[in-house]
């Protein structure tokens, strides 16, 4: 299949060295012109935004005392029943099980032969893919997620300042971002497949293994997000659909499941439940997590949460527990206003999976931009010109930006109304980010040959079909 060829001959427009401009003084009056404008926000959310909130008695936390968003314009929200954050909920939202996700099909047949031929065969098309699928699957086993707590509870301190130490001890662990929530019930899994989908992904059980449904009985009240972001500046050399693409996911879903491991094991040695979820065995949704976590928003991407330094350039994990914690609260960063307007990922989408309406619309109880996730899936798992895709990440102007003073009043700009979002979109059209290859980044080696599968030869040789569930599935 052909990807994105329009890509491969960009338009002949004006164009402005970044890097030139920033070098001016044009770039310092710019933003002085830019940061003063301040369009209302669209979103009405039946909250009004908290401005006086301080998490954990004004500090995140002793490592860093301020959360990070990078220079947007963030302001706090409450969760009810009518909203999660600034996604706004229209009815009851029906817990969805692990073997309707996008993956899962595929694994089942059910997306096209090479949709499954593209699943089974993904770790082996780039050989930085498998040793990141080993080393998750090695912490996989339910094993290590869970267990009994230490039977005599250690003294620890008040839940705000313990909310204070579980933030910095995940970034102890690694991580780049971190947040602490309410569970949202309906976030967990109705069923997850048994083995989960994770251990085919991983390659933690044969491809061929059959599955069936187990419920999920162990639900926490707490649940704390971890996310790692993954490299920028292999983001900038790459095209987003080629042989680096799935293992920058492969990397940060390494990283962040070993922080959720320590860390959930380090609550039971407190004496507490604690329960790991990540990309090799997860019971839960991460989206809905991260947005009652405080790290994002939804994006025009469908379920796809962006925080607001990162964007949605990251991959989480999550620990549920019954530690007592103070939840932070979901924020608003302009998102939604950004994404109504933006519709870059959506003219950049290889697969043509993501919509072009001007508004969120009803899905599932709740209002999302409706992306179709199965396309998506089939393409990712079916791309023979790359490993997996990315393009979405890559091209959206909230996620590949160098850190510097340009690109955090860019991002308080885009956090401010449409007005400003329209601004800051066409600004970075006209630097060219996310089409742009910064080939001086490029450390990775390509295999072109490797991309390409035989579709039949690979359906043979894991001869057993993995969509032959066990009864009741």
């Amino acid at each position: 299949m052909s990807v994105n060829n329009k890509e491969k001959e960009p338009k002949k427009e004006f164009s402005v060295s970044r890097r030139g401009f920033l070098k001016t003084g044009v770039a310092a009056a710019a933003m002085g012109v830019m940061g003063a404008i301040a369009a209302p926000s669209k979103i009405a959310n039946a909250a009004s935004p908290s401005l006086s909130y301080q998490p954990t008695k004004g500090q995140w936390s002793k490592l860093r005392p301020e959360a990070n968003y990078g220079g947007a314009s963030v302001r706090y929200v409450e969760s009810n029943d009518q909203w999660l954050g600034t996604t706004k909920l229209v009815g009851k939202i029906v817990q969805t099980n692990e073997k309707d996700a996008g993956f899962s099909l595929a694994l089942a047949g059910e997306l096209g032969d090479k949709a499954k031929a593209g699943f089974l065969s993904t770790v082996f098309r780039h050989p930085t893919v498998l040793p990141f699928a080993d080393a998750i699957g090695a912490i996989s086993a339910p094993s290590m997620l869970t267990g009994e707590p230490n039977p005599n509870k250690l003294q620890i301190p008040d839940p705000e300042q313990m909310s204070q130490h579980i933030k910095d001890f995940a970034y102890y662990l690694r991580a780049d971002e971190v947040g602490i929530g309410i569970m949202p019930d309906y976030a967990y899994y109705a069923s997850n497949m048994a083995p989960p989908l994770g251990a085919y992904l991983v390659h933690a059980v044969p491809m061929d293994t059959p599955y069936g449904k187990a419920p999920i009985t162990d639900k926490l009240p707490y649940v704390i997000c971890m996310s790692v972001q993954m490299h920028l500046e292999t983001w900038l050399a790459s095209t987003g659909y080629d042989g680096i693409s799935n293992a920058q996911s492969e990397r940060c879903y390494h990283a962040s499941a070993n922080a959720a491991v320590i860390m959930a094991s380090y609550i039971r040695q407190l004496g507490y439940h604690a329960r790991a979820h990540h990309f090799g065995n997860y019971e839960l949704l991460i989206p809905p997590v991260l947005i009652a976590c405080g790290m994002g928003e939804l994006t025009r991407t469908g379920d796809t949460a962006a925080h607001p330094r990162i964007g949605f350039r990251h991959k989480s994990a999550a620990v549920t527990t019954d530690l007592p914690l103070i939840p932070d609260k979901p924020i608003d960063f302009g998102m939604q206003d950004f994404c109504r307007v933006c519709k870059k990922c959506a003219d950049n989408c290889p697969a043509q999976a993501i919509t072009y309406d001007d508004d969120p619309l009803p899905h599932n109880g709740y209002l999302r931009w409706n992306t179709d996730s199965n396309k998506c899936a089939a393409f990712r798992c079916s791309n023979d010109e790359g490993v997996n895709c990315g393009r979405c990440v890559k091209v959206c102007p909230w996620n590949s930006k160098e850190d510097s003073w340009f690109h955090r009043a860019g991002l308080y700009i885009g956090s401010n109304g449409e007005n400003a979002s329209r601004l800051l979109k066409s600004i970075d059209d006209m630097f060219g980010y996310g089409t742009e290859e910064v080939t001086k980044y490029k450390w990775w080696l390509e295999w072109p040959d490797l991309y390409k599968y035989d579709v039949n030869a690979t359906l043979k040789a894991f001869s057993a079909t993995a969509s032959a569930a066990a009864p009741g599935v």
